[in-house]
């Protein structure tokens, strides 16, 4: 009856694999919920420790370094591409089946840094397990106030981030999606829920963003600036 999707599940997808529904058509919008910013990451064994060293190393070493992703088509995948686009050298980007296996492949040195979300990761960076550089928004994250933007840090601009929403079917009425919608935006309000959000470096949507349109304009202006990239790449599942 509902979804709990992503801009990955609502945006990238029908790029990458042949769908048997469509993702606008088909849906009808019902909030915007908490947006999973990324951080770049690597494990400890490399040796930069600021985001330009790390630069400055992956230039040296393109056919040596590895960067993981959580699988082609993401947008994991997506900042690996826009990185490799502003260093203007190409490394190997390995897909993975899920986060998981690639945190594991991180920790374990198999793959040398990533571009990932922060939700799960950072609970890493705190334990010194990995090491962060940057995170990719416009302004520090309360929760970790010591990894600086990606403007501060050398790459302005680089600014990406997996928001998550709720979709019901095409043709709910529309009094059942004005309840879903204030049902969601009075749990976003709760003070746990929201230190939650903060603890994990989430971003919270804003007011102005939280009706049905406002999702239904968000997607549909994604779309727009994905799919043009997306396809003169070449993205597809293999």
């Amino acid at each position: 009856t509902i979804v709990l999707a992503n801009s990955e599940t609502h945006v990238l997808n029908p790029v990458v694999q042949t769908l048997d529904y469509d993702v606008v058509k088909d849906f009808a919008p019902v909030v915007l919920l908490p947006a999973y910013p990324f951080l770049l990451v690597s494990n400890n064994a490399v040796p930069a420790k600021t985001l330009s060293e790390l630069i400055a190393w992956i230039k040296q070493n393109p056919t040596k370094v590895t960067q993981g992703t959580v699988g082609i088509g993401t947008a994991q995948h997506l900042c690996g591409l826009a990185l490799q686009k502003e260093l203007g050298v190409t490394w190997q980007l390995v897909p993975y089946r899920g986060g998981p296996p690639a945190m594991q492949d991180l920790l374990s040195g198999q793959i040398n840094f990533m571009c990932t979300a922060s939700g799960s990761f950072l609970p890493l960076v705190h334990a010194g397990q990995i090491r962060a550089y940057a995170i990719t928004t416009k302004a520090r994250a309360l929760s970790a106030p010591d990894i600086p933007t990606v403007d501060e840090a050398g790459l302005p601009g680089l600014y990406f981030s997996v928001w998550n929403a709720i979709w019901a079917p095409a043709g709910t009425p529309p009094s059942v999606i004005a309840k879903l919608n204030a049902a969601a935006v009075a749990a976003m309000n709760d003070a746990d829920l929201r230190q939650r959000v903060t603890d994990l470096a989430l971003d919270m949507p804003p007011p102005d963003q939280l009706t049905p349109q406002a999702l239904g304009d968000l997607q549909k202006a994604e779309i727009e600036k994905w799919w043009p990239v997306m396809k003169a790449a070449g993205i597809k599942a293999r």
